[in-house]
């Protein structure tokens, strides 16, 4: 959303330069892509490109692309300056209405560095000035963002600004999605506050946020927001994804950011909740099989009495890395402990099954995908398993297996020898030439 809100600036103000020198539509067109061009680096080819004083004052941009490899492409844009602000030679926009975007995330990152903020204020030589809002209102529909697995969604968002682009109301939303997906922010007076009301998996998620700008400019979001009655599956259905949890959802949300604009911010955007879900389902293995033989736990799933657990999310420059903590799972006689990671659907993490509550755990290691999780005890618990087996077979195969675990993890497993047996050894170093007298 940052970049579009930058992308958008750049063409207002290019238009507005523009639209005040040259009456010909095609010289608009022509003179917008030169001034994007100059201001990223990046080509901007304006299919179309228009404007009227009567009866109000319009710019119009249709089919607009960059010239990328996934190219970043808009049906239409619409500008409606302020009459008054004309006569005043100030740059004052009522209202920018945008359809039809195409958002890849690699031509979105190819952004990144790229803006010139002195190319806006080249656009403004001379007596013009800039409002102290420049841009009121901004109407974005049937935005299309499409994400590393190549997977689009389509949003729709208003916003209506105060001085120092601080919103004033906010709202972003899922279209055709049900139960909804819908984001509210509401600015609380004139401090940078603002109420946060969420609307996902028919539940809530409500709370507040905070902005906080240093004397140097460096900003700092923080937010707590408090979700309830929140249907994981529907959450997550929501944003075309499948989950290995299904539950309803209550807990607490901490969220953090930092940086000098709002581009860091969203790149440096991360939260920690912790939740509880009761009762909650495990999909894709069933935990009553995986203490007599873990591969035939795959593709079950298990009914939990309760799961909870803290989970914390960060931007990294591969995706959102999702981070899994303190986890227990109870279901009847059997409970369960752990923690995983997951980058780009993709699942690590260890498990620890308890037959008697809190007397003795099997270790299992987790992997594979959320789609396609997998479950298998590591070579070091498996060979402990087998000698507790012969030793004293149910009870003793846990025992021998939480021991072989603990020995691997003391003295290496056969893979980290294998690899550091596959690493170069180290060039020697020549002797050194000896000293001249």
């Amino acid at each position: 959303m940052g970049a579009l809100v930058a992308v958008l600036l750049l063409l207002a103000g290019g238009a507005w330069y523009a639209w005040r020198l040259l009456p010909n539509d095609e010289a608009l067109a022509a003179d917008i892509g030169e001034r994007f061009q100059k201001a990223t680096g990046i080509e901007l080819r304006v299919g179309e490109a228009s404007w009227s004083l009567r009866p109000t004052p319009v710019v119009v941009l249709e089919n607009l692309a960059t010239e990328q490899d996934k190219p970043i492409t808009v049906r239409r844009v619409v500008l409606r300056p302020r009459l008054d602000a004309l006569w005043r030679r100030s740059i004052a926009i009522e209202a920018v209405e945008v359809e039809g975007v195409v958002l890849h995330w690699a031509s979105v990152r190819a952004f990144r560095g790229r803006w010139q903020g002195g190319e806006v204020s080249g656009m403004l030589a001379g007596a013009w000035t800039t409002a102290d809002i420049p841009v009121e209102r901004v109407r974005l529909r049937d935005i299309t963002w499409i994400n590393r697995r190549e997977l689009a969604l389509a949003y729709d968002a208003d916003v209506r600004f105060d001085a120092g682009w601080r919103p004033r109301e906010a709202e972003a939303w899922r279209p055709g999605v049900s139960p909804e997906a819908r984001l509210r922010l509401t600015r609380e007076g004139e401090a940078d506050r603002w109420d946060v009301q969420i609307a996902a998996g028919g539940g809530t998620w409500n709370g507040q946020a905070a902005l906080e700008t240093s004397d140097k400019g460096r900003m700092r979001l923080s937010a707590q927001l408090d979700p309830h009655n929140v249907d994981v599956g529907d959450l997550v259905r929501a944003f075309g994804r499948n989950q290995a949890v299904e539950g309803r959802i209550e807990g607490r949300t901490d969220v953090r950011s930092e940086g000098d604009n709002v581009g860091e911010l969203i790149r440096h955007f991360n939260t920690r909740t912790r939740f509880t879900i009761r009762p909650a389902t495990l999909k894709g293995f069933d935990l009553s099989k995986v203490v007599g033989a873990p591969g035939s736990a795959k593709g079950g799933q298990t009914a939990l009495d309760e799961l909870t657990g803290t989970l914390e999310t960060q931007n990294t420059g591969d995706g959102i890395q999702l981070r899994y903590a303190g986890l227990q799972a109870r279901s009847g006689v059997l409970s369960a402990s752990g923690s995983a990671t997951v980058l780009n659907r993709r699942l690590n993490g260890d498990v620890a099954i308890d037959l008697v509550d809190g007397v003795v755990g099997l270790p299992l290691k987790l992997a594979g995908t959320l789609d396609d999780p997998q479950v298998s005890l590591t070579g070091g618990a498996l060979a402990g398993a087998a000698v507790g087996t012969a030793v004293l077979p149910g009870v003793g195969t846990a025992i021998g297996a939480r021991v072989g675990q603990q020995v691997e993890k003391m003295f290496g497993s056969e893979e980290e020898k294998k690899k550091k047996q596959q690493q170069p050894a180290a060039p020697r170093k020549a002797p050194a030439a000896p000293l001249l007298p």
